[in-house]
């Protein structure tokens, strides 16, 4: 039996800026945007490449908008993917480098924070 996470609820307090801010500055992919009634609506919206979305919207959940820290993108290249980010005007960190990889960093405009992550290649058993 598989269990995969696919799919993580994001608090934000304007759904309409949220979506500019994920699909123009962030690059994600918006899926779905529907308002299934009674004071619901339901936004998804995938990472480029990633098998997992994020989810946000109206009457979903109770966590306070702003509150979700430590959520991760994972690239092959840091450096490409800070410039791409920078391009479309999002205000992402240098790129800071630690013994687990090199990541860059950013917040939407609620102050949910990501990290962009470069993993190293694992030492193989010759070197």
């Amino acid at each position: 039996m598989d269990f995969r996470l696919e799919l993580v609820q994001v608090p934000v307090s304007d759904v309409d800026r949220a979506i500019a801010f994920y699909t123009e500055k962030a690059g994600f992919v918006l899926d779905h945007d529907h308002d299934v009634g009674g004071g619901i609506r339901f936004v998804q919206l995938t990472p480029p490449g990633s098998p997992a979305s994020i989810s946000f919207g109206e009457g979903l959940t109770t966590m306070a908008p702003g509150s979700i820290e430590g959520l991760q993108l994972v690239v092959t290249d840091i450096e490409a993917a800070r410039e791409e980010l920078a391009g479309r005007g999002l205000d992402v960190s240098e790129v800071q480098d630690f013994p687990w990889g090199s990541f860059v960093f950013f917040s939407d405009p609620d102050g949910n924070g990501w990290a962009v992550q470069q993993i190293d290649p694992r030492p193989t058993a010759d070197g």
